[in-house]
C-alpha cells in the first residue's frame, strides 16, 4: 500500500477512526489462568501475525533534518529501519496538539503499528495518555522520563539520558580553547534538565580554567530562531568567544558564531557540518542504543522498563568528533574527563558547591551521583554562571 501524503492520511483516519476503534482491542489480554498477560507481549504476538515484521512509529515536532533533537530521534530511527524484521514509520512537524493523537491514531490503524516513539515532551501529557489508555495492544515510549509508576498505563514508558555528562566534557573542552574567559549559553526555559546542563558545562570549564564564567540567555521557547540568533550576537557583542546552547535546533546559534569568528559547541546531534572553523565538540544523544534495546525486547516478547536512563557508560550519549581548533591537551583533558564520568570515578556535582547568589548548595564532602532525586529538581544557576531562573 502507498502511504499518502500526512494531510490524506488524516483526512482518512477522521473518516475510519470510529469504526476502527470498534475493531481494535482495548482490552488486556486474559492468560489461562485468568492473570493479565503483560504488556511485553504484544509486539511479538504482532510480528508473528505480519511474518516477523514488527512495525514501529516515530514522531516528531519539528524538521528530521533540523541539526538538532528532531535530528537526533531521525538517526536512531535510521539505525531501526537497518534492523531485521522491523519496519518504520515517520512523521514530522507534528504539533503538541491533537495533531499527534491523529498521527498516533494513523500509525496504529493504517499502518499496523505496535509500537510508537512520540518524541516531543510535550505529546505526553494529555496525548499519549489518552491513546494508551485507548489502544491498549499498542507500546507507548515518550522521550522525557515523566513516567511515574503506579499512575500511568502499563503499556507506556518513558526514557532519558544524563546529557549533563557530555555538556561537561564540552565545557572541560571549551574552558582549554576560550581566549577570552567568557562562555556564552543559550538556551529555552529554566527548567531543572536545562538547569543541569547548564552548571555541568561551566563545572566541566572550571575544572581546568577556574576563572571562566557563562553568560546565559534564556529565550523562552524551544524553537525562537530570531531571538536564538539575537542572543547569540548579544553574547558575542560582550566578548563570549564559545557559545552552546540548550534549544531544540542549535543550527542558528553555531552557525551566528561561525560567523562572527567565535568558537561553538553542539547539542542534541552534530553541527561540525556548520561550523567547519570553530566547531569544538558537542554533546550528543545516541537514541539508536534506547531504540535498539527497546525493539530487541519487544520483538522477543521479553520484560521491558518503564523508565529508562543512562548516560556514557549505558552508551545512551557520546560526543561529537573534536574540531579543528581543540589542542592536543584538550582533547587529552577531555577524553579523561569522559573516562571518568563513564567509570562513575568523576562527579560532576558535589560539595563544596555554591550558587551564583553564593549560597551553598551541596556541603562538602557530599556528592549527588546522577541518579539522585535531588538532581531532577534543580532550580538554581552554580558559581560562575552570569545569569537568573526568574
Amino acid at each position: 500500500m502507498t502511504v499518502s501524503p500526512l494531510s490524506t492520511r488524516r483526512t482518512i483516519l477522521l473518516a475510519f477512526s470510529v469504526s476502527a476503534f470498534g475493531m481494535v482491542s482495548c482490552g488486556k489480554k486474559t492468560e489461562p489462568d485468568g492473570g493479565v498477560a503483560p504488556a511485553t507481549s504484544v509486539a511479538a504476538a504482532s510480528a508473528e501475525k505480519t511474518g516477523g515484521d514488527l512495525t514501529v512509529g516515530f514522531i516528531y515536532v519539528g524538521p528530521k533534518d533540523d541539526y538538532g533533537y528532531n535530528q537526533a530521534h531521525a538517526e536512531g530511527a535510521k539505525f531501526v529501519a537497518s534492523m531485521p524484521g522491523v519496519k518504520i514509520r515517520e512523521e514530522e512537524k507534528v504539533p503538541e496538539s491533537m495533531e499527534v493523537q491523529k498521527t498516533m491514531e494513523s500509525m496504529i490503524n493504517l499502518d499496523q503499528a505496535k509500537l510508537l516513539f512520540p518524541t516531543s515532551f510535550g505529546y505526553f501529557d494529555p496525548h499519549i495518555l489518552k491513546l494508551a489508555d485507548r489502544y491498549k495492544e499498542t507500546t507507548f515510549l515518550h522521550c522525557g522520563g515523566l513516567y511515574t509508576e503506579g499512575k500511568h498505563p502499563a503499556n507506556v514508558g518513558s526514557y532519558f539520558g544524563y546529557i549533563d555528562e557530555a555538556q561537561y566534557v564540552a565545557g572541560v573542552v571549551a574552558g582549554l580553547t576560550t581566549k577570552t574567559g567568557k562562555l556564552g549559553f543559550i538556551a529555552a526555559k529554566p527548567i531543572p534538565q536545562v538547569l543541569r546542563n547548564i552548571n555541568a558545562f561551566t563545572l566541566g570549564a572550571r575544572s581546568v580554567n577556574p576563572k571562566v564564567t557563562t553568560k546565559v540567555i534564556f529565550t523562552g521557547d524551544w524553537a525562537l530562531p530570531i531571538k536564538e540568533a539575537e542572543a547569540a550576537n548579544s553574547l558575542a557583542d560582550q566578548g563570549v568567544d564559545v557559545l552552546t546552547s540548550h534549544v531544540d535546533s542549535p543550527k542558528v546559534v553555531v552557525e551566528t558564531a561561525e560567523r562572527r569568528g567565535i568558537f561553538s559547541s553542539g547539542y542534541h546531534a552534530s553541527q561540525a557540518a556548520l561550523a567547519p572553523k570553530g566547531y569544538l565538540t558537542g554533546a550528543e544523544w545516541n537514541w539508536a542504543k534506547v531504540y535498539e534495546d527497546y525493539v530487541n525486547k519487544l520483538k522477543a516478547g521479553e520484560k521491558w522498563e518503564h523508565l529508562v536512563r543512562g548516560g556514557f557508560k549505558e552508551g545512551y550519549i557520546k560526543m561529537s568528533p573534536y574540531g579543528a581548533p581543540v589542542s592536543d591537551d584538550a582533547k587529552k583533558q577531555a577524553d579523561e574527563a569522559k573516562a571518568g564520568l563513564t567509570a562513575g570515578t568523576l562527579v560532576i556535582f558535589k560539595g563544596p558547591l555554591k550558587d551564583n547568589k553564593g549560597k551553598e548548595i551541596i556541603g562538602a564532602g557530599k556528592q549527588l551521583g546522577q541518579r539522585d532525586i535531588e538532581l531532577e529538581k534543580m532550580d538554581y544557576l552554580v558559581e560562575g554562571v552570569e545569569g537568573s531562573t526568574s
